[in-house]
């Protein structure tokens, strides 16, 4: 099966996986094994690998992007690896650079609540449900973004509790997700 060499983003939300340390220090899951997101996508456990073994051969690293913008990095991904649940990363945001500090601000307010993978499909299948199952990816950059595509997650500060306006992303998150749908088509 040939597969679409473009970057492509897949985005997550966190509950109690995005922390937030010393204002700038941060550390979660930016990708989960096996959970369905908004494009009808399902990441295999392992599907990083090659990846993140290729990148560290180079001595390369994965970029920390706002909002996918390649022109707006705003930190350091320190640690980038796989477990048993997903995509673990943990790096710190450039407080030197004004969208590192808005990033802090947003992530410690609440306001800002998403994670965001930059990758290109390497191998993928389809599955009996008709979602696609990724099980090799090329990942470029780790994005903070507004609105994540994986619902069963969302970013928080360690003192936040609960979350309000979850539903409004949600809603927000529906609508990227159908937006990335149609531009894959």
């Amino acid at each position: 099966m040939e597969y679409d060499t473009r970057l492509e983003h897949k985005f997550a939300r966190f509950s109690d996986t995005l922390e937030v340390e010393d204002g700038s220090v941060i550390s979660g899951y930016a990708s989960l094994f096996g959970a369905v997101d908004q494009g009808n996508d399902i990441v295999a456990q392992g599907a990083y690998a090659t990846s993140l073994k290729a990148l560290s051969e180079r001595g390369a690293r994965v970029k920390m992007l706002w909002q996918h913008d390649p022109a707006q990095p705003i930190g350091i991904w320190d640690e980038v690896r796989e477990d048993a649940r997903g995509l673990w990363v943990k790096g710190r945001l450039l407080v030197s650079v004004e969208k590192g500090r808005e990033a802090a601000a947003l992530i410690s307010a609440g306001a800002l609540d998403g994670l965001s993978i930059g990758y290109r499909t390497r191998k993928a299948t389809k599955n009996s449900g008709g979602q696609r199952l990724l099980t090799e990816l090329e990942l470029w950059e780790v994005s903070l973004v507004t609105f994540p595509m994986l619902p069963s997650a969302r970013v928080a500060a360690k003192s936040d509790d609960t979350d309000p306006d979850a539903g409004l992303r949600e809603l927000a998150a529906a609508f990227a997700g159908a937006r990335a749908d149609l531009a894959r088509r």
